[in-house]
């Protein structure tokens, strides 16, 4: 005997079709991270004055062509957001998949606040400031807000582990493991160089975009099954 015993109550799983249109809509999680990054080191390179071991990326946004920098931090967030959208669709029954998305969204929505509230000023840029950083009232909101949406990408990326663990990657799990780590050394060393902090930054977007990548892309067959609550399998009982 090999029927199925269903109850009422019911919790929806991924299905295939679900799961095609959240890859597609997870494009923009993959591409987010490096598009960020070659806008600002094409900036960099460009604009007079700023320097990669003494200058953020964020202050690209200050000066005549700072409304580049602005778009591209507010591009950042447009996809990301789109990204954990689809990621959220395409996870949507197994592990993290609520956890997961709603933190790189977090992540996302820190862009924003570095578009509205720009960094200060200072170490020589943009062309004529001071050498010295003088905190102001936007200066502090920038730099919280990155913080908390570093915070909540190194989050994502332990909840991610486990989901790659289940589906057997485990290589990828412990990496996703590992690189939080230098993320965050890169914000601990942020005071005695920028440019760590940068690198730090810079390798926690493109691990994100990796492992999306990584993740999408495998077989269907390698997510893991979840069986719905209130189903019960007899052939386990017979």
């Amino acid at each position: 005997m090999t029927d199925m015993l269903t109850a009422p109550r019911h919790v929806p799983s991924a299905t295939p079709a679900s799961r095609s249109a959240g890859r597609w809509a997870v494009a923009g999680g993959v591409v987010a991270g490096p598009l960020f990054l070659v806008a600002g080191l094409a900036q960099g390179f460009a604009r007079d004055g700023f320097d990669f071991t003494r200058n953020a990326i964020s202050q690209l946004a200050l000066g005549e062509w700072g409304w580049v920098q602005t778009v591209s931090f507010l591009l950042t967030v447009a996809l990301l957001i789109v990204g954990a959208a689809g990621l959220r669709r395409a996870l949507r029954g197994g592990p993290g998949g609520t956890w997961r998305p709603a933190l790189v969204g977090v992540f996302g929505v820190s862009f924003w606040a570095a578009a509205a509230f720009p960094a200060d000023a200072g170490a020589g840029f943009p062309v004529g400031a001071s050498e010295a950083t003088v905190m102001s009232g936007h200066g502090a909101v920038h730099m919280f807000g990155g913080m908390i949406g570093h915070l909540a990408l190194c989050a994502a990326f332990f909840v991610l582990a486990r989901l790659l663990a289940v589906r057997g990657l485990r290589g990828w799990a412990v990496a996703s493991r590992v690189v939080p780590v230098a993320v965050l050394a890169g914000f601990m060393l942020s005071a005695a160089s920028v440019l760590a902090f940068t690198a730090g930054a810079g390798l926690g977007l493109l691990w994100l975009s990796a492992v999306t990548a990584r993740l999408i892309g495998a077989p269907a067959d390698r997510w893991p099954t979840v069986v719905p609550a209130g189903i019960i399998d007899t052939t386990k009982i017979i």
